[in-house]
């Protein structure tokens, strides 16, 4: 078969899918109207950068001045709002229970009384870890709030012993910390998860569409016509009826990193041009890898389970919800067989980092690497596609 005849092989198989592609909704649904729904949900839902007001009950016991400056300072912090104070721990924590609340902060009884006198009176808070983003910031605001109370009775206390505010504050406070979070400065959750849930979620699409768009073909034995418009060659049939996909998924890849770069202007150290070639890689790699699973398992519904489960696993093994680092070994080598994962240290260098390109070569090669795959299910994938049959 010489090159222009090839050329003309797929270009008539891309116009057979574009046709397919408009007849059946679920290509529509699943390549244009899931990513865009996704895409506003969690830029919407995230657009605060980190939740603001969460609920927690107060018990103050002690109902002294300083008690209750305390508690107007802890809901005066931007993540913590004061929902109810409690007569008694039991109602706080029915309040706990019901879920009106995510913590407590408990103020015993004398707590001015005993502070002053050098008797060391106990705060005590509650977080409810079920929720784990509200807990984790509750806690570090009420230990905010329980530091900087004991800092303000020492500093009374020095003052009345006659001490001056810079011997206090170096008794107080003898190493002073100087915090720069690098990359994400705003400690903002949409940075942090967007850049790689939304990738993520394109990427278990193209898992899907890819398989489903081959397992179609094989279930309702239209394969064969499929094959011979490509002269018998897998390889020009793959490529003219994945290029249509891998044009409307690139547009889309684009689109997330135009609303996010652009738009919400998330960090973008290396320029355009690293993020968006990284992005079409995820796109053909996940292609390849979604022909591997149908090549693998050549029947529509095992390979959309394939998938599907492949698919999930991504958002837990890639790194950003846990790191790698701290998994078995045995995970750590799997997470390399997922291309988010590759995409994902991608956006951490040159996004965030803005490391020279030299260093992240090696995972655009990663990314490259996938499209070897079907060459292994190769031979399994045209038999499946001339001589499988469905049982009626």
């Amino acid at each position: 078969m010489t090159y222009q005849e090839s050329l003309h092989r797929i270009w008539q198989i891309s116009r057979r899918e574009m046709r397919r592609l408009v007849d059946r909704p679920v290509y529509l649904f699943c390549m244009l109207v899931a990513p865009i729904i996704s895409l506003l949900f969690f830029v919407s839902l995230m657009r605060a950068g980190l939740p603001k007001d969460l609920p927690i009950a107060v018990v103050d016991l002690d109902r002294s001045a300083t008690s209750r400056n305390l508690i107007r300072q802890l809901d005066a912090f931007e993540q913590t709002k004061v929902y109810v104070q409690s007569a008694s721990f039991s109602e706080a924590r029915r309040e706990m229970q019901k879920g009106n609340v995510y913590g407590i902060f408990y103020i015993p009884l004398d707590f001015e009384a005993k502070a002053i006198s050098g008797k060391q009176p106990r705060l005590s808070f509650y977080t409810n870890g079920t929720y784990l983003i509200a807990a984790s910031l509750l806690f570090r605001d009420m230990k905010t709030m329980s530091v900087l109370a004991g800092a303000a009775v020492g500093l009374q206390t020095g003052l009345a012993k006659g001490y001056t505010e810079a011997q206090i504050m170096g008794q107080l406070q003898p190493i002073v910390i100087d915090t720069h979070p690098i990359g994400n400065p705003w400690l903002n959750y949409s940075v942090y998860l967007n850049n790689t849930i939304l990738p993520g979620m394109l990427q278990l699409l193209v898992f899907l569409v890819t398989v489903f768009s081959i397992g179609s073909e094989i279930k309702h034995q239209t394969s064969r016509k499929w094959l011979e418009k490509g002269g018998g060659s897998l390889t020009v049939a793959l490529i003219g009826k994945l290029l249509p996909q891998t044009v409307i998924f690139t547009v889309v890849g684009f689109l997330f990193s135009a609303v996010l770069y652009g738009f919400n202007a998330f960090p973008l150290n290396s320029g355009w041009a690293p993020m968006l070639s990284a992005m079409f890689l995820l796109v053909i790699a996940s292609q390849a890898v979604g022909v591997f699973m149908i090549g693998v398992l050549p029947t529509l519904r095992l390979g959309l389970s394939f998938a599907s489960l492949f698919g999930m696993i991504a958002f837990s093994i890639v790194g950003f919800s846990f790191p790698v680092q701290g998994m078995h070994p045995t995970l750590q080598a799997l997470a390399y067989l997922f291309p988010l994962r590759h995409y994902f240290l991608i956006y951490v260098d040159q996004a965030l980092n803005g490391r020279d390109l030299f260093y992240t070569l090696g995972e655009y090669a990663w990314l490259a690497a996938f499209l070897l795959l079907p060459l292994l299910i190769g031979k399994n994938l045209k038999r499946a596609l001339l001589e499988f049959e469905y049982l009626p």
